[in-house]
C-alpha cells in the first residue's frame, strides 16, 4: 500500500495525512468511502455464526426500555420487524472472505494494533446505547441507515442499573446519518450512540488492540520465565539468622526475585521474542483445521485467522517465534506484509524455510495459493 497517495476511503487524504491529522486526535466523517459496498454476509449466515461456540457474539435488546444482554452462542434472533434489538458478531474476518478483504484496507496501520472486524445487525431503533471505547474505531455503514451522535465528553458517568456500559449523562455535540458506503472514524474516548433508522441496518466496526501496561507486563513476564534456561536455580540462604519477625519478607529473598526478573530481561532478544509471540497469539475461540504439506510449484496464502508479524531478527506466527535472516527473512517479511507469497518467491526459500511452510500448512496456518 502506498501511504502517500490520496484515497477516497479517507475523504481524499492519504494514509500518511490521516495518521498525522486524525489518528487518536479527532473524528473524520467520509461520505461514500466505499461506494460499492454490499453486506458482508446475509443475515442468515450471521445468525448461523452467532449460534456457534467458536464465534464471539452478543444479542442486546431494549424492548420497552429494558436493556438486556445475552452472550453467545445465540440460538435464535428476534424478528427483524420487532424494533429495538442488535446482534453483534466479533471477528467476522476470520470466517468471511469479504470481511477479511475490507479489514485489509486498513493495513496502513500496523497489524500489531489491528484487532478485528465486528458486524452489527439491528432492527429499527436498535443500538447498544451511548458509550465510549478505549480504542480507535472505523464505523462503516454496510446496509440500511444509522444515526450517530458523538461528543468529546470528559465527564462521562456510566449507568449502574443496566447490563451494558451506557453513559448516563451523554452530551452529543454532532449528529450524522450514515448511508451505505459512508464511514465514521472515532478516536479513543469519544462518546457515541448509534441507532438504526429502519430495519436491516448493518454496520461494520474495524477496531484496534490497546494493550494495558499491567496486562502486557504479565503476559511478557510469563513468556520470559517460561523460556528461562536456568529454571533449576534454587534460592538458598545458608546465613539466614533466627528471626523474631517471622512475617517479614527476607531481604535476601527480595534480592533473589529481583535478580530473576532482571536476568530474564537481559537475555538477548528475549523481550522482543516474547512481545512478538504475545501479539500474534490467537484469541481463545480461534482454532485451525489441519491441512496437508504444500504442493510443489504453488504460492501460499495466510489463513484468514493467522496473525503474522516480524522484527529485525524474528518472524512471528500465531504465538510462535522463528529466527530468520538473509533472503529467508526478506521473503517471510513479504508474506507477513502481503499475506501471500508468490510461487516464484516460495521457490527461492531455503530448504529449512520451505519445510517450515509445509509445517504451517499442516497446522492450517496457511494454504496453497491457487492460480
Amino acid at each position: 500500500m502506498q501511504t502517500d497517495l490520496p484515497t477516497p476511503m479517507l475523504g481524499g487524504l492519504s494514509p500518511e495525512q490521516f495518521m498525522r491529522r486524525h489518528w487518536q486526535k479527532k473524528p473524520l466523517l467520509v461520505r461514500q468511502a466505499f461506494p460499492e459496498v454490499t453486506p458482508l454476509a446475509p443475515l442468515k449466515e450471521l445468525a448461523a455464526l452467532a449460534a456457534r461456540d467458536d464465534v464471539e457474539s452478543r444479542l442486546i435488546t431494549a424492548f420497552d426500555g429494558r436493556w438486556k444482554l445475552r452472550h453467545g452462542p445465540v440460538a435464535r434472533l428476534p424478528a427483524m420487524s420487532k424494533p429495538g434489538w442488535t446482534l453483534l458478531v466479533q471477528g467476522l474476518e476470520q470466517h468471511v472472505g469479504a470481511a477479511r478483504e475490507l479489514m485489509d484496507r486498513f493495513r496502513f496501520i500496523p497489524d500489531a494494533r489491528l484487532d478485528d472486524l465486528m458486524v452489527s445487525v439491528a432492527s429499527d431503533g436498535g443500538g447498544v446505547g451511548p458509550h465510549f471505547d478505549s480504542y480507535d474505531v472505523f464505523l462503516i455503514q454496510l446496509a440500511g441507515r444509522r444515526r450517530w451522535r458523538i461528543g468529546a465528553q470528559k465527564d462521562a458517568v456510566l449507568r449502574d442499573d443496566v447490563p451494558v456500559k451506557i453513559i448516563a449523562n451523554f452530551k452529543p455535540e454532532q449528529e450524522f446519518v450514515l448511508e451505505p458506503g459512508d464511514m465514521l472514524y472515532l478516536p479513543p474516548g469519544w462518546a457515541h450512540d448509534g441507532i438504526a433508522v429502519g430495519a436491516g441496518c448493518m454496520t461494520g466496526s474495524v477496531g484496534f488492540r490497546v494493550p494495558r501496561t499491567t496486562g502486557l507486563a504479565a503476559e511478557l513476564l510469563s513468556r520470559l520465565l517460561d523460556e528461562d534456561d536456568d529454571a533449576g536455580k534454587l534460592y538458598a540462604d545458608p546465613r539466614q539468622p533466627a528471626t523474631a519477625e517471622p512475617g517479614r519478607v527476607p531481604a535476601g529473598l527480595l534480592d533473589f526475585a529481583r535478580r530473576a526478573v532482571e536476568a530474564a530481561l537481559q537475555r538477548p532478544q528475549a523481550l522482543e521474542r516474547a512481545l512478538g509471540e504475545a501479539l500474534t497469539e490467537p484469541k481463545p475461540q480461534v482454532w485451525f483445521e489441519a491441512g496437508e504439506p504444500l504442493p510443489a510449484g504453488l504460492g501460499v496464502s495466510l489463513d484468514r485467522r493467522s496473525r503474522m508479524l516480524y522484527d529485525a531478527a524474528h518472524v512471528f506466527l500465531n504465538g510462535e517465534s522463528f529466527r530468520a535472516g538473509g533472503r529467508d527473512a526478506t521473503l517471510m517479511r513479504r508474506l507477513a506484509d502481503r499475506r501471500v507469497l508468490a510461487a516464484a518467491d516460495v521457490s527461492r526459500l531455503s530448504e529449512g524455510a520451505r519445510e517450515l511452510l509445509d509445517q504451517w500448512a499442516e497446522d492450517g496456518w496457511l494454504q496453497p495459493l491457487i492460480p
